[in-house]
């Protein structure tokens, strides 16, 4: 799962992605998707930007319900983090150092379940190595001209779309599934 503009990018040139339009009726559907998930697989620094908010998130009385129910999934499910410079990391996370397309495949096993993907750099391994079963593109209604694009240049996918969904905020959901 993955928001992007209309150009392809996930982030700004600055690393910026207070442009990505998640309000409550699109953070509800995130919400109802990652409640089935087994397990969140990311990379550091998606890693570090949730545990920077989302363990206390529903703290805050005036937090939206999509917001505080996110914050205590959140807190639940299992984390795997692919990092070689963290050392630790709270909120029930396991630490994998090194990313092996065999790795994943145990995980998964293990996890007994679908693994949702965080971090741009990690989907990159996953696509060059044929890991991931479904994309889901929130593509928001902003052109940003230059930036991070999702897809890395060296790798060529052959996608079959199985669900589209338009949100109130123009916010429109591709998902994808390998072809």
């Amino acid at each position: 799962m993955m928001s992007v503009s209309l150009d392809g990018f996930f982030e700004g040139p600055d690393r910026e992605i207070g442009w990505h339009r998640v309000d409550e009726e699109v953070h509800a559907h995130f919400n109802e998707r990652l409640r089935g998930m087994a397990a969140f697989v990311d990379g550091r620094v998606s890693y570090e930007l949730m545990a920077d908010y989302w363990p206390t998130a529903d703290a805050d009385p005036a937090a939206p319900e999509p917001i505080a129910e996110f914050a205590e999934l959140w807190r639940k499910v299992p984390k795997y983090v692919y990092s070689r410079t963290l050392e630790s990391a709270p909120w029930n996370t396991t630490i994998i150092p090194e990313f092996t397309p065999e790795g994943v495949r145990e995980l998964k096993a293990r996890a007994g379940g679908d693994l949702a993907l965080g971090g741009a750099e990690l989907a990159a391994h996953f696509m060059r190595h044929g890991l991931i079963d479904e994309y889901s593109l929130y593509v928001n209604p902003v052109v940003l001209g230059r930036g991070r694009p999702l897809f890395p240049g060296d790798v060529e996918l052959d996608l079959r779309l199985a669900e589209t969904r338009a949100f109130g905020n123009g916010v429109v959901l591709l998902r994808y599934v390998p072809g």
